[in-house]
């Protein structure tokens, strides 16, 4: 089947080409700037969590863990009762609710969506503060941050298709949720040591691929609708490659506690 971008393109009348530059370009910096505003939802929500959860007063304390970190009873709550289960799985509801559902939603109700998850993301990686110092958490996301500009700038301006890349690290991925799985079980450090290494490869991969699928979503004849949501679906893609880059860093660079 013919590409209908490539084909538009070519139909195109003189400085038209200049045009669609111009628009793929907005378009792109639409996507980095609702994935970075996530990512700043995202920390705000997790530092916010952490400051409320845990305290330095011992009369305020309700447990105290064996790192020496003081929880308050909201910091109980979502890390030491019941309640952890729903913080750590809300996220993965709100990804597939927003993944299955965008297409029939409102440009807003899908950027609010978004922006819900990447909060209760914020929330659930609140607990990363309790494993890891904050200087590490702080050099860790400045080293995922250069290393992804790095990976989606290669993705963006590749003449190189990697669909055939993305098809073996998405498979990567789904090994990567199995071994998690098993280790759950077998709690061995070797092969948590492995997950983390390849995962560090194959979401470096998908920020490339990623970058590069998004780039040819784009359609300059698109409504201002459907290019709203495209912008939010691949800035989700992106975010999620962050985010994963990022935790799978920080089980090298983390110094713990």
């Amino acid at each position: 089947m013919a590409d209908p971008i490539r084909n538009y393109q070519t139909r195109a009348v003189p400085g038209a080409a200049v045009d669609i530059d111009q628009g793929l370009r907005a378009y792109m910096i639409k996507v980095y700037n609702l994935m970075g505003l996530g990512l700043l939802i995202t920390g705000l929500a997790a530092i916010g969590t952490i400051m409320l959860a845990t305290t330095t007063d011992p009369a305020s304390a309700v447990a105290t863990l064996p790192s020496g970190e003081m929880l308050t009873s909201f910091g109980y709550a979502i890390f030491g009762s019941p309640l952890r289960w729903v913080v750590m799985l809300a996220p993965l509801a709100a990804v597939f609710f927003l993944s299955f559902r965008i297409q029939s939603m409102s440009v807003a109700a899908a950027q609010t969506t978004f922006w819900v998850y990447a909060g209760l993301v914020g929330l659930s990686l609140s607990s990363i503060f309790l494993v890891y110092t904050t200087a590490s958490i702080s050099q860790t996301f400045f080293a995922t941050a250069a290393a992804f500009g790095a990976l989606s700038l290669y993705g963006y301006t590749t003449k190189r298709d990697l669909t055939a890349m993305g098809s073996f690290l998405i498979m990567g991925v789904f090994g990567i949720i199995i071994a998690m799985v098993i280790n759950i079980f077998l709690q061995s450090s070797a092969l948590s040591f492995a997950v983390s290494a390849i995962g560090v490869l194959v979401f470096a991969g998908l920020t490339a691929y990623d970058t590069q699928k998004i780039k040819e979503m784009y359609f300059e004849g698109d409504q201002s609708d459907v290019a709203g949501r495209k912008a939010i679906m691949g800035a989700l893609r992106l975010y999620l490659d962050f985010i994963n880059l990022f935790m799978f860093l920080l089980q090298f660079m983390g110094d713990r506690r």
